[in-house]
């Protein structure tokens, strides 16, 4: 499984909702007034046990309720509902930390810039976003992580390190400092730098090879639909298109839906239920459908990412490429609570448009590739393109 530095995971946050920012996200924007932006969201799981019995809201808001009145924490007896909810992906936000977590919809975060994952139980640097406190500090991708302010990382989920190098765990923000032990070869360093606040360029394009263009998606915060839909407006006439989805751990998904539109000519994205009732997300018409595409995903393409991957396969519009993704398809909803603080719990479940669910599950490749994914990529983009 993939993790990064960068994409902002709120203190004292539930593991499980450590793991992704979840398809909550693009409730942040329309919930509220039960209008969600660009469509609705998602329902999952062939043979998926639902992750927490629905209608717990009033459960966790209850507790909280009753903890204020008792003026005691309402935060703190929300996290404990949830907790005795068995909702997986559930997470209660203080109002700093759902802040925090709004501001990584914008694209903002707090870190050094490094983006990692696990191999073989060691850590290795997969990204230095440019600009960033990592890369002023000569740190590389292929380098190997060793610690963080001493602490050993081998062997660590990537989530509990990314926790580490933002300071989760210890309350830091930016302009605090953080020291990270390096290895690269047979040299291995010490490196102390100092956090920041940056701002995070979700897509990326660059040309691989002749007739062949590569995008590069890095989550789906505000915006990235967009991006994407003028990324592909921009790919050369002739050439073929990889969508690297590796590492993305998903986001807002009425951006997905966006990404979709750049790729179909309407029709349906995903389905979902929010507690029973059967939703579904439509595509706009008018996306390039005649180019040939390529999706690339991994262990670390999660959440709306998954969405996205699974509306462009069953819609005979993509050949996927690489190796399983994570398996998170479950929506969540957020609560507000007496104190300000926000709980976001699960209400259902998101399936693709041939009714395959996700969660737990993932999805598996057309083609499996490892080490050299970006190679076979292209070797199958250019079979589609003849």
């Amino acid at each position: 499984m993939s993790g990064r530095d960068p994409f902002c995971q709120p203190r004292r946050i539930r593991r499980g909702a450590a793991l992704t920012l979840v398809f909550a996200s693009v409730l942040v924007a329309g919930a509220a007034t039960g209008n969600l932006p660009g469509a609705d969201r998602e329902a999952t799981a062939e043979g998926a046990r639902p992750a927490a019995p629905v209608g717990h809201h009033a459960d966790v808001a209850r507790a909280a309720e009753e903890a204020a009145a008792d003026g005691t924490s309402p935060l703190e007896a929300a996290q404990r509902a949830v907790s005795r909810s068995g909702d997986r992906w559930a997470a209660v936000y203080s109002p700093g930390e759902y802040e925090e977590f709004e501001d990584a919809l914008d694209g903002q975060y707090t870190g050094v810039g490094l983006w990692a994952r696990e191999r073989d139980g060691r850590v290795e640097v997969t990204k230095v976003g440019g600009g960033t406190p990592a890369a002023e500090a000569g740190i590389r991708a292929g380098d190997r992580l060793r610690s963080v302010d001493g602490e050993p990382v081998d062997g660590r989920p990537v989530t509990e390190v990314v926790s580490l190098l933002r300071g989760d765990t210890t309350g830091e923000s930016a302009g605090t400092t953080v020291r990270l032990g390096l290895e690269r070869g047979t040299r291995a360093w010490s490196e102390t730098l100092r956090r920041a606040r940056l701002s995070r360029d979700t897509v990326t394009v660059r040309e691989l090879a002749p007739r062949v263009c590569v995008i590069e998606v890095g989550a789906f915060t505000k915006g990235t639909g967009d991006q994407v839909r003028t990324a592909v407006r921009r790919v050369p006439a002739g050439s073929g298109i990889v969508l690297d989805l590796r590492g993305n751990p998903g986001g807002l998904v009425a951006e997905a839906v966006t990404a979709a539109s750049a790729f179909l000519d309407g029709g349906l994205v995903a389905t979902y239920d929010v507690e029973g009732e059967q939703r579904a997300l439509h595509a706009e018409p008018g996306g390039d459908t005649t180019r040939p595409l390529v999706a690339l995903v991994d262990g670390g393409t999660m959440s709306a990412a998954e969405l996205l991957t699974g509306a462009l396969r069953d819609r005979g519009r993509a050949v996927v490429v690489g190796s399983r993704t994570f398996g998170k398809g479950s929506v969540q909803m957020p609560t507000p609570l007496p104190d300000g603080s926000v709980a976001e719990l699960t209400v259902g479940h998101y399936r693709t448009p041939s009714g395959r669910g996700v969660d737990g599950h993932g999805l598996t490749p057309d083609l499996e590739a490892g080490e050299r994914a970006l190679e076979r990529a292209e070797t199958v983009l250019s079979g589609l393109g003849r």
